[in-house]
């Protein structure tokens, strides 16, 4: 009974489990250290805290103290109880002081400590087991016997009455262990499986958060950018503002000294000519013919040539240069080409392959990021989207935009590349891309670079020394154009059509692997 008491004492009023890490408040109530930590957080914003026991308050979170003398106390109990501590299962014979059950019998249904066990009868029927509460799923509900066996057709644990006389007679039959065994192996292999799902789960996720932080790294590098353009694009204005207005002053200055000069001249010339006017005047006026004679002629000397010449000099100045300007224009207008270059990225698109359009040689990866010939002959269901070649084509089709994909080629000397119609061929000679006027594709076979439309290739004369290539489709303005990705990016070409259908990513493999890339190149893509 004492030992009954002293257990009361030393279990906590927020589990009912004798203490663990007891810690004790300032009213002097103990209580685990897990327990009481969580109290305080549901008592958040109610103005005090209290204690769970007494219900005393304090308006700070209270001051967990260990309690060092009942934590020795329980550490001393614990070794003597360890069943009590893992069940909570008393022994059914110990009425004035229980102690824990070591073991239940599931013919007596009754549970046995270790002194009871002892006394126990050792015969066949009396089962034992761990202590359980739920001795009464262990029999049969019919009979009231002890299940024995497994009935395979019907899934359930049965008695002896059951296989002999009872509706599971003449079924498959297996010992308890038997099939116990066999279901644990058929766990282990879902656990195997549950595993791997996992693990590719947990490598996905991992995919989208490095995605993710190399969504943001090129967010804030284009940001950075933007903003450096911006700066760039104020001070080229203001530069070009500067020079404008400075040229502007200069051809008024110009102006206005050659209009002074002018305007000189002409004065000194009208009183020239006024003197000239007086003096014919005269001539005309005199009686004396002889004089007027032995006059030299003047009609003649105004110096008509040089009073042309200055009045088109000064027509000329007061026209203004605007060459200046339009130079000015066409460097802003450079200056919004080249950012409009810089800053505009077009869509990296997400692109996974359509497994039932895959060739019956072609094996794509569980990602759907790769594909690769295979010498032997996969088993795929027959769809009427399937090709007859080694080919495949994106489950995601583009009719607008503007996108970009990129492909790691370096494990394959054999393989085309490129986009296509959903209406292209799956069968015959024309179902490889390239090879018809409903695709459009980058190949290379052996050491052979070309671009093929509609059966007519185009062959590079250098090799391209690169192992990634980048298919950037620009769908309104009708451009397909390939990249090699080296440093720096190299344009290798670009076919201009009206599309007319919706557009496929295409992979033609005739050796090896070829893997879809999502990483960004080594720079921004030229438009």
């Amino acid at each position: 009974m004492a030992s009954a008491d002293l257990r009361q004492e030393l279990v906590c009023s927020i589990c009912l489990s004798i203490y663990t890490d007891p810690v004790t408040l300032r009213c002097g109530h103990n209580f685990c250290r897990v327990c009481i930590d969580r109290v305080p957080d549901t008592q958040e914003g109610s103005g005090a805290y209290t204690c769970p026991e007494c219900r005393a308050e304090c308006q700070e979170r209270p001051a967990l103290q260990r309690n060092i003398t009942l934590c020795n106390i329980v550490g001393s109990l614990r070794p003597t109880q360890p069943y009590q501590e893992e069940t909570g299962i008393f022994c059914s014979h110990c009425i004035h002081s229980p102690a824990p059950a070591a073991k239940s019998c599931l013919h007596c249904e009754a549970h046995l400590c270790d002194n009871h066990l002892r006394v126990h009868s050792k015969s066949p029927e009396h089962v034992l087991c761990d202590p359980t509460t739920a001795l009464g799923n262990r029999k049969c509900s019919v009979h009231k016997e002890l299940f024995r066996y497994y009935c395979t057709e019907d899934a359930a644990c049965i008695c002896m009455s059951c296989c002999q006389i009872g509706g599971h007679r003449g079924h498959q039959m297996e010992s308890l262990d038997e099939a116990s065994k066999k279901k644990k192996e058929k766990l282990r292999n879902v656990l195997q499986k549950l595993t791997r799902m996992r693990k590719e789960t947990e490598e996905r996720d991992q995919s989208l958060q490095v995605q993710g932080r190399k969504f943001q790294q090129k967010s804030a590098d284009i940001r950075e950018r933007v903003i450096r353009l911006s700066g760039d694009i104020r001070r080229q204005l203001e530069d070009l503002e500067k020079r404008a207005l400075s040229e502007i002053s200069r051809q008024e200055q110009c102006f206005s000294l050659s209009l002074c000069h002018l305007i000189q001249h002409l004065e000194i010339k009208k009183d020239e000519l006024s003197r000239k006017m007086r003096h014919i005047e005269e001539l005309c006026n005199m009686s004396d013919p002889v004089t007027v004679l032995q006059e030299p002629d003047t009609g003649d000397s105004c110096d008509t040539e040089d009073t042309e010449r200055r009045h088109t000099l000064a027509y000329d100045v007061g026209v203004l240069d605007t060459s200046l300007f339009s130079r000015t224009l066409c460097a802003l207008s450079d200056t919004i080409i080249a950012i409009n270059k810089g800053i505009y990225v077009p869509e990296v698109t997400d692109i996974v392959l359509d497994v039932n359009t895959a060739g019956i040689c072609m094996r794509i990866s569980e990602d759907r990021k790769t594909v690769s010939r295979s010498n032997v002959t996969h088993v795929h269901r027959q769809t009427a989207d399937r090709f007859e070649c080694d080919q495949v084509i994106s489950s995601r089709r583009f009719s607008s935009g503007r996108h970009y994909w990129e492909v790691d080629v370096s494990k394959s000397e054999w393989w085309r590349v490129g986009m296509c119609y959903p209406s292209i061929a799956r069968r015959g000679d024309q179902s490889v891309i390239g090879d018809n006027n409903k695709s459009w594709c980058l190949s290379r076979n052996n050491c052979e670079y070309s671009v093929i439309d509609k059966r007519n290739s185009i062959y590079f004369a250098d090799i391209i020394p690169c192992d990634r290539v980048r298919i950037y489709l620009d769908y309104e303005a009708g451009q397909l154009s390939f990249y090699a990705l080296c440093n720096p990016i190299t344009h290798l070409h670009t076919f201009n059509a009206s599309f007319t259908e919706p557009l496929h990513a295409a992979l033609y493999v005739g050796e090896g692997c070829v893997k879809i890339s999502m990483e960004l190149g080594p720079e921004m893509l030229p438009l």
